[in-house]
């Protein structure tokens, strides 16, 4: 018998992994159109996580972006282990990521603009803090002094890393003495903060931004919304701690949606005449 479209329709097969459920509102998106609308869900605008060198790609010029420090990596200072050792975690997420590290800094341009750049990594122990997140901080910082240009910093991070107790705290004194380097410099530093933008990471140099940007919905502070609810015993504002209760409460300059990153880090830059 031959076959009719219908037959013909219900033997094609769709790849695994092609479509996905929007997680906050339910709609079935082709994971190609996402990716294609810079991983924002097409029907409600939710913004996904993603990894550093994705994020580089939407925010740079073509082929542009020149990465310093690669191969700088955490050690095991503590020697800390809790479900596994620490060594072993590194390993495996170096593995699963293909990066060495939390964070990846370097040089790049913005609509022909130069700056120093550095992007957090969500896929990298949860953008965690340790002693080699806070080097390349300050390092990208240090750079953009030499070279007289802007800072654009990407944060996206639980906090601190637990697995370095006080080498991974005194991160935050180090990114904060770098930025403050930075301004003294007469330096122009600009914060785009993602979800989550957290703890240490918050309370250190996420905050410290001339411009402090956000993306939509973002989750944005220190403890988490959790954690403050238990403690106070209270029951917390709706939003509480997302970019919009964060800008209504003054605490960031501005709401911008992922398609106009570009467009307002260079009218930044530009008002700024760096």
């Amino acid at each position: 018998m031959a076959e009719t479209p219908q037959t013909a329709r219900r033997s094609v097969e769709v790849p695994e992994g092609s479509w996905i459920r929007c997680e906050k509102c339910a709609a079935m998106i082709y994971r190609r159109l996402l990716e294609e609308n810079l991983n924002v869900c097409p029907e409600c605008d939710h913004h996904y996580r993603v990894d550093a060198r994705t994020r580089i790609r939407q925010l740079n010029d073509p082929d542009t972006f020149e990465e310093f420090l690669p191969n700088l990596e955490s050690t095991d200072p503590l020697e800390f282990e809790d479900r596994i050792p620490y060594k072993q975690r590194l390993a495996q997420v170096k593995k699963k990521s293909g990066e060495s590290e939390a964070i990846i800094v370097g040089k790049g341009y913005i609509k022909g603009r130069p700056v120093i750049m550095g992007v957090m990594n969500p896929l990298f122990i949860m953008g965690s803090m340790g002693a080699v997140v806070g080097e390349k901080v300050a390092a990208a910082a240090e750079r953009a002094i030499k070279e007289d240009l802007p800072l654009v910093m990407v944060t996206c991070s639980g906090g601190a890393r637990m697995m370095e107790g006080m080498v991974s705290l005194v991160q935050m004194a180090k990114t904060s003495a770098a930025i403050a380097k930075l301004d003294e410099a007469g330096g122009l530093y600009i914060v785009v903060m993602t979800d989550p933008t957290t703890a240490g990471v918050a309370a250190s140099f996420a905050f410290l931004g001339d411009f402090t940007l956000a993306e939509p919905e973002a989750l944005i502070g220190f403890a988490g919304p959790r954690v403050i609810a238990n403690t106070i015993k209270a029951t917390l504002p709706e939003g509480f701690q997302r970019s919009e209760f964060m800008l209504e409460h003054g605490y960031i300059d501005r709401i911008v949606h992922r398609k106009n990153l570009r467009s307002e880090i260079a009218r930044l830059i530009d008002y700024c005449n760096k």
